[in-house]
């Protein structure tokens, strides 16, 4: 229960209801109230704030330095998390947009994800006086992303991938005795002082490791966004295991093959076009012309999947896949918001096939990853 006075309560409620006369709780603001208030104001109340007589005049205006100024006070007066709300209904409600493709504005802002996915998807019309800034922000954000997914990721995976690599009929020298004997002592002999190794286990040698193929194939259509990011992360991290060779592409109503950018994910952000159409079964032919390996290989399809091209074509291509040996997962967003919308057909089709569609965040996928390369249940949240 909160212990905040009853002053401190109407104060709140100030702020919350904003200053038109009808909300009543007949509480006047000043200072560092009134900054946050005005700042508020802004945003949310049909962008525009006070004048000093309780009536209204323009918001943030139209201009760079009046959003610069705005981005730092909201920046002052609440916490990152919130700030990073609050620019993305900038961008929704206000045209942010647009003066994001000032540097002024650009230096401003509060990195996240989703800013991220907004300056990909002004890629095309960001000026060259702005295209280093933005790069900036990509590369900063990236790096934020790395030192949180990268040392899991490789972890899970490298365990994984030690894990299918033991072999089930090991020659002499490539036999785990500490594995065999502990898989062994059901049949321990005590009067003969020995247990009888009815199952070898072993474990390829590390110059032999079994090297597995991953294909991540990523919407990238406008609602896609923050998924095209992660999976941009994801690729650079996998492309950095030697035991995996990692293939990214990309795709709207064209398909981009971005494997060679993939030891740098802010070339590959910049080299992605959110926005478009969106035709899936042509991106997985595509992806299925490169795979060399079926056996080996896991396929990862990042999609909401709304279909633009041929209609029933993702599982019927899907279904040959798998048919052939590849692991298909099928991942409705990459993102901590999840999928806020698909196509329910689509997915019921995939499930139907062995493939669940689900949306997965972050600090899933690398658990998601292990279960594919291991060919075991994948890790589904209970939500689907």
């Amino acid at each position: 229960m909160s212990t905040s006075t009853p002053d401190e309560r109407l104060r709140r409620w100030r702020l919350v209801l904003g200053g038109a006369a009808a909300e009543g709780t007949g509480r006047a603001l000043s200072g560092a109230d009134a900054a946050m208030d005005a700042a508020l104001a802004a945003l949310y109340d049909g962008g525009e704030e006070r004048d000093g007589g309780g009536g209204r005049r323009g918001g943030l205006g139209g201009s760079a330095p009046s959003v610069a100024r705005w981005l730092g006070d909201i920046r002052t007066y609440f916490p990152a998390s919130v700030v990073q709300v609050m620019q993305r209904d900038a961008i929704d409600r206000l045209g942010l947009a647009t003066l994001l493709l000032e540097p002024e504005t650009l230096e401003a802002v509060e990195p996240d994800v989703h800013l991220v996915g907004t300056l990909l998807s002004l890629n095309q019309a960001l000026p060259e006086t702005t295209r280093e800034t933005a790069r900036a922000v990509v590369r900063k954000v990236v790096a934020d992303l790395e030192a949180r997914l990268a040392p899991r990721t490789r972890a899970t995976v490298t365990g994984a991938l030690d894990r299918s690599a033991r072999i089930a009929r090991p020659r002499h020298r490539d036999i785990d005795w500490d594995r065999t004997l502990r898989a062994n002592l059901k049949n321990h002999l005590p009067e003969h002082g020995t247990v009888v190794p009815e199952r070898l286990i072993g474990r390829g040698r590390a110059s032999r490791a079994v090297r597995k193929e991953i294909v991540l194939c990523v919407d990238q259509s406008g609602s896609m966004a923050a998924s095209v990011v992660y999976a941009a992360v994801f690729g650079a991290v996998l492309a950095s295991l030697k035991a995996v060779a990692t293939r990214l592409v990309v795709f709207d109503t064209a398909v981009v093959d971005l494997t060679e950018e993939l030891d740098d994910p802010v070339d590959v952000l910049f080299g992605t076009r959110l926005g478009g159409g969106t035709d899936i079964n042509r991106a997985l032919a595509y992806c299925q012309s490169r795979i060399t390996r079926p056996a080996d290989t896991v396929l990862v399809l990042v999609s909401d999947l709304y279909e633009g091209g041929i209609r029933g074509g993702t599982p019927k291509r899907i279904a040959a896949m798998r048919a052939a040996g590849v692991r298909c997962v099928a991942l409705l967003a990459l993102s901590d918001e999840g999928a806020r919308a698909y196509d329910r057909e689509h997915a019921a089709a995939l499930a139907a096939l062995g493939v669940p569609a689900f949306a997965c965040t972050p600090d899933l996928f690398p658990e998601v990853m292990a279960a594919a390369l291991e060919n075991r249940p994948l890790p589904v949240p209970d939500t689907v």
